[in-house]
């Protein structure tokens, strides 16, 4: 396993919740001498500046300010949340087994969750003399489990059996004996009373880099925080022009349809650009100019050609693990012919390989970041990602060599010179 693989693994497995992948991104910027902003401050940013600002615990966007006069913004966005299930406020269900109340959050395959270690992870507030105080919280121990009904008992279980997620997916905790215990241990944890939590599970076990070429990468998360973090990478390798101003977007909730105050259909964007021109003393005709003549990179992972059901790809436009970074193309999707003529010419600079993702033509894609964004920020835009398989299980796989392919591309894109029309580009 190369390093930069392993770094990935590493975020992968301290990554339990949104909150700890927030918290580790930005750790990252600091260590790299990004400088942490608070929205309700004045802000003052010098030339050459680092900086970063988080929302909701979940998301952030990190900047660096130009030495000249701004030409226009270079942007990545990925999201930090993953489909899970979600643990309620009332969790405990005692009777002849402790149990705990759970509901699902964002589109997931239910199956795999089952029979396999599981733990807690997120965040809580805790009662303090001087208020309310927020910790992360992650019981790293394997502490429950769901299990499934023997094949006795449910004959349909190989058959398209109908998950009812209110009956079916109820995690066990303990023995009756232990009704109350559990309170108690997240607690213990939390230095405090708990008041509220935003707690989610996770499963028990870590990144893996297999297959007889160590050429497959399985993890919980990889749909976002594989773009999460190579996106974070390429933000901090990029050798930037001086004239642009780079910009890392990781937003929330995408997974629920991003309309959230730290999602990617919220005014965080736009507003932190707005402030970037306030406090660069531009005035609001810079800030149209500069959003006309930027570039957005909206990274979330695609479907790779499945092994056992190729038929369910496009067969012209199903892209393979290890295949490059895929191009995603719908009428749904951000990319249009300007922004995918401009990536993959970047690409092909850094010699990074490409290929195309598109949905069968009898199959509905979903919306993306892009152009979640793009409603709020009408900019070109590009929607990328690294093949998967698997998407939306608890446990996902993708090619081990595409790591590298992917942070070379955005890093490329992150010291490109651009300068867009209407209806073309040209490329520095």
């Amino acid at each position: 396993m190369d390093s930069r693989t392993k770094a990935l693994c590493d975020f992968l497995d301290a990554a339990h919740s949104v909150y700890h992948a927030q918290a580790y991104l930005a750790e990252t910027l600091k260590n790299a001498g990004y400088t942490r902003l608070y929205e309700q401050d004045e802000w003052a940013l010098a030339p050459g500046g680092k900086y970063f600002l988080t929302r909701g615990g979940s998301a952030l966007v990190a900047f660096r300010v130009p030495q000249g006069s701004p030409k226009g913004f270079l942007m990545s966005a990925s999201h930090s949340d993953r489909p899970t299930f979600k643990v309620k406020e009332n969790f405990e269900l005692a009777a002849a087994y402790t149990r705990m109340a759970v509901e699902r959050y964002g589109g997931m395959l239910i199956s795999p969750w089952l029979d396999r270690p599981l733990s807690i992870a997120g965040r809580v507030t805790v009662e303090t003399e001087a208020g309310v105080e927020t910790k992360l919280l992650d019981i790293d121990r394997d502490l429950l489990l769901i299990p499934n009904v023997a094949i006795h008992m449910n004959r349909q279980a190989n058959e398209g059996y109908k998950w009812n997620p209110a009956v079916d997916t109820l995690p066990l905790t303990g023995g009756k004996e232990n009704a109350g215990k559990l309170q108690t241990l997240l607690e213990e944890q939390a230095g405090g009373k708990i008041l509220g939590h935003d707690l989610y599970l996770y499963v028990r076990q870590k990144a893996s880099v297999w297959g007889v070429g160590e050429e497959y990468l399985s993890s919980a998360a990889l749909d976002d925080l594989e773009c999460a973090w190579g996106c974070t990478q390429g933000f901090l390798n990029g050798d930037f022009d001086l004239a642009q101003i780079p910009v890392l977007c990781v937003f929330d909730n995408e997974e629920i349809g991003s309309e959230t105050k730290q999602g990617a259909a919220s005014a965080f964007l736009p507003e932190t650009l707005q402030a970037i021109v306030d406090a660069l003393g531009l005035t609001d005709g810079d800030y149209r100019r500069l959003v006309a003549n930027s570039f957005l990179l909206s990274c979330d992972n695609g479907h790779a050609r499945h092994p056992n059901h190729p038929e369910l790809a496009d067969a012209n436009e199903a892209p393979v693990l290890n295949g490059g970074v895929v191009v995603k193309h719908s009428p749904r999707y951000a990319t249009d012919a300007v922004s995918a003529a401009a990536f993959q010419e970047l690409c092909r600079r850094a010699q990074v390989p490409t290929q195309h993702y598109a949905n069968r033509p009898d199959q509905a894609g979903g919306a993306t970041l892009g152009n979640i964004a793009n409603t709020k920020l009408p900019m070109n835009t590009v929607d990328i990602g690294m093949a998967q398989l698997a998407m939306h299980s608890c446990f996902e796989t993708m090619g081990s060599r595409d790591v590298a392919h992917f942070v070379r591309a955005v890093t490329a894109c992150y010291e490109a010179v651009l300068t867009f029309t209407d209806t073309a580009v040209e490329i520095g």
